[in-house]
């Protein structure tokens, strides 16, 4: 199992008020645009008025304004790659260009837009400005992504631009693998899963032939305005149900919120909130070192609020709502901070999709190479390319990687980075929460609640508890099943983890039976119950990210950092607008490969220069064998020996030896270098390569006899050489000649202090 970025809630409470059941059409906002401003957008080439002219370019604005873009300015990233000279004329035409693009293909986002189709709506004297924003937009990810079948069919058939790892098959993962794919990339996903789909997750329950999907992990779209997982419903066809508003609230004997003490207490909830603001803007710096929940505590006391039994567990709801909004403990939550993406909130519906959210994941999923049960355990990344090694000791090359684990996995440090990962972006990991939520999932025998409720909640005596059931999610619109979640927050999510499911179960049905018996209506006993562990699950260690004291929005910045352009990140941990969310995790991932496609272009140039290339490629080949060495199995003299281990004591077990020349010594033994590995040897100039090291493969049979002779190293290397045959070589040679012997050493060496049998051999694509 596994948590999502989150299962996405609402940053305030839900505002309860009656609304009749719907299945949403993301559609309707360009509808509503178009009708308000001017209706649909006709061809730009026919004759049209100036009074057309200016409404289509209206909608096309409002429009470009819903995807994020601002209507007369460009974004930072469209400055820095240069799409428009510096002119208020050229940057305005372009941004009218852009804005048509966009408007376009959201028109229909089934269909793959080619730059031929907007040259077609657009005048000739702007074919400069059209290739610049479309190629903006298609790189970026803005226009013709997901899973329609006529985005996939425009794939590149020739995969020349490079190869990419990707670890991790979430959202981020799956969404940069997909548009690696279509930039011409090999791809390989590396998943330590037995299915795709990381915090994403649909379980069936219930009795077989009548299955409901339950969204264990990420369950809510939040907001469907400019949402791309929105976009991937409408290619797939798939219905959208809005969450209704109408949440009622029960007091623990199962009794009603009273209407006006609600409004009352949401009221001071809101004012808290806002004083909050107030404090934080006042004390400047200083409020950095300052939990949000110890300053609402303070402002509670401060202005006399919620003084009585009941105002303090109504109080305390909204408080566990608010937890649950950020997997975290408000006493963790850095004041400063803590909503510092507000401003970038997808606006919109919340919406549940039909059939659970299996049917996204499942359709990213194809034709994408994803190799199931692969936990890796370490990233090396080098000028020359990367190794990414498996548990088990299976080792994957290529030129990047893209780390998609969740940000607890970061943390737990699971993933050892060579070299390690720098210290800015380390402080960053440990700075930033990570926290918990946990649900029940129950399957009933038939919906025993109002079937008008997609929400409500019940209210806790006891404020360590308060997030414990505080809020129970239907899903029987959208199931195929009378199922409910109850959701836990905050303190209670924490002691959840390590509570008998069995006494989960039982207060969960106190709960309801106290809410529905006096009403008199029976409470049956569930047909299956699930109860979620995020938090103990080594493959992500939580839920979802917040801004923890001490920690900023930079800080998520700093983790969406590559390092040396051959390490890349992704995830909902990597995004500081949209953090803690599944279209955030989504948004990374094209994000990434963007970044991976201009990294791949820069390396390219780079390589230009042949002589440039092979220092490269050099050094990254001495990198492995000089880490490969640190600890031999067998040395003397200047003489070093590793062995595949577990055929270590088999007397023709393959192994290499390395041979060190210093600068000055060993003269004698210059007779057996090479003219080439010479040359190898001078374009490593770097102090720490003065000395020369040459290699050879052997048996562990013919290393003993080497051994046993006696004297200099002149000796041992007229043996090797003479009688043996064998021949020194560089490093280029040694990994040209034995790289699968090279792997097979590695693997195990990697592994040598965990308890296990490492598997030898590597998988190249």
């Amino acid at each position: 199992m596994d948590p999502a970025p989150p299962p996405s809630a609402p940053r305030r409470p839900p505002r309860r008020r009656s609304v009749k059941p719907t299945n949403y059409d993301e559609s309707r906002l360009d509808a509503l645009l178009h009708d308000q401003l001017g209706g649909p957008v006709p061809s730009r080439k026919r004759n049209k008025t100036l009074e057309e002219r200016q409404r289509e370019t209206e909608t096309e604005a409002m429009i470009a304004l819903s995807l994020g873009f601002p209507i007369d300015a460009l974004l930072d990233s469209e400055l820095a790659a240069g799409v428009a000279a510096p002119f208020a004329a050229e940057q305005n035409d372009y941004i009218v260009v852009r804005n048509h693009i966009l408007a376009r293909w959201r028109a229909n986002v089934r269909s793959f837009l080619s730059k031929s189709q907007i040259r077609e709506t657009v005048s000739s004297d702007y074919d400069h400005l059209i290739s610049r924003a479309y190629d903006f937009l298609s790189e970026r990810g803005y226009i013709n992504f997901g899973v329609s079948p006529a985005i996939q069919a425009q794939f590149q058939e020739e995969n020349d631009k490079g190869s990419v790892v990707v670890v991790g098959a979430g959202l981020a993962g799956l969404a940069a693998a997909r548009q690696l794919l279509g930039f011409g990339f090999k791809v390989l996903v590396l998943e330590g899963r037995d299915r795709p789909g990381g915090r994403v997750y649909t379980m069936k329950m219930g009795k077989r032939g009548n299955f409901a999907a339950v969204d264990l992990g990420g369950s809510v779209i939040t907001g469907i305005h400019a949402n791309p997982l929105g976009v991937l419903a409408r290619q797939l066809g798939v219905p959208l149900h809005k969450i209704r508003d109408r949440c009622p609230l029960f007091r623990p004997d199962g009794r009603d919120v009273d209407d006006k003490l609600d409004l009352e207490v949401d009221f001071v909830f809101n004012k808290l909130l806002d004083k909050a603001t107030q404090l934080r803007e006042v004390l400047g710096e200083f409020a950095d070192g300052i939990s949000l929940g110890s300053a609402i505590e303070r402002l509670r006391k401060l202005y006399g609020m919620a003084r009585s039994g009941e105002e303090r567990e109504l109080l305390d709801w909204h408080l566990a709502n608010l937890e649950y909004a950020n997997a975290g403990c408000l006493t963790e939550l850095s004041l400063a901070y803590w909503d510092q993406d507000d401003p970038y909130e997808m606006g919109g519906d919340h919406c549940f999709l039909a059939g659970g959210n299996w049917r996204l994941i499942n359709a990213l999923c194809e034709d994408v190479p994803i190799l199931y049960g692969k936990t890796v355990t370490r990233i090396e990344y080098g000028e020359g390319g990367v190794v990414v090694v498996a548990a088990g000791g299976q080792v994957f090359q290529a030129d990047m990687v893209l780390c998609t684990v969740p940000l607890g996995v970061l943390k737990s440090g699971n993933i050892k980075f060579h070299p390690e990962l720098p210290s800015r972006k380390l402080e960053a990991i440990k700075r930033l929460g990570f926290g918990l939520l946990n649900k029940v999932a129950m399957v009933f025998p038939y919906v025993f609640w109002s079937e008008e409720l997609d929400t409500f909640g019940c209210l806790n005596r006891d404020r360590c508890k308060r997030g414990e059931f505080f809020l129970f999610y239907s899903y029987h619109t959208v199931s195929g099943g009378p199922v409910l979640i109850a959701l836990v927050a905050g303190e209670a999510a924490l002691s959840f983890e390590s509570t008998d499911p069995v006494i989960l179960l039982h207060r969960v049905l106190e709960i309801l039976r106290g809410i529905y018996g006096p009403r008199g209506v029976q409470v049956p006993d569930p047909i299956q119950t699930v109860c979620t562990r995020w938090g103990s699950d080594p493959l992500c260690r939580g839920s979802y990210s917040h801004i923890r004291v001490g920690s900023s929005g930079s800080d998520y910045d700093i983790l969406a950092e590559n390092v040396g352009g051959r390490l890349f990140f992704a995830g909902e941990a990597t995004t500081r607008e949209y953090p803690a969310t599944m279209h955030g995790a989504f948004l990374s991932g094209l994000r990434e490969a963007s970044c991976i496609l201009h990294a791949s272009r820069s390396i390219t140039n780079g390589n230009a220069d042949p002589k440039k290339c092979l220092q490269k490629n050099l050094r990254f080949c001495n990198d492995i064998l000089l880490d490969l060495f640190k600890e031999p199995d067998l040395a003397f003299g200047n003489f070093s020996f590793v062995f595949d281990t577990i055929t270590m004591e088999d007397p023709k077990a393959m192994g290499l030896m390395r041979v060190t020349f210093g600068t000055s010594k060993n003269e004698a033994c210059r007779s057996y270098i090479s003219e080439e590995e010479s040359e190898e040897q001078r374009q490593l100039t770097d102090s720490q390569f003065q000395a020369l090291h040459l290699y050879a493969i052997l048996s562990r049979e013919q290393a003993h006899h080497i051994q046993l002779v006696s004297g200099d190293d002149k000796g041992r290397l007229m043996l090797l050489c003479k009688k043996f045959g064998l021949k020194l070589m560089g490093c280029k040679s040694t990994f040209a000649l034995g790289s699968s012997l090279i792997t097979s050493i590695c693997g195990p060496r990697r592994g040598r202090n965990r308890q296990r049998r490492p598997m030898h051999y590597k998988v190249r694509f």
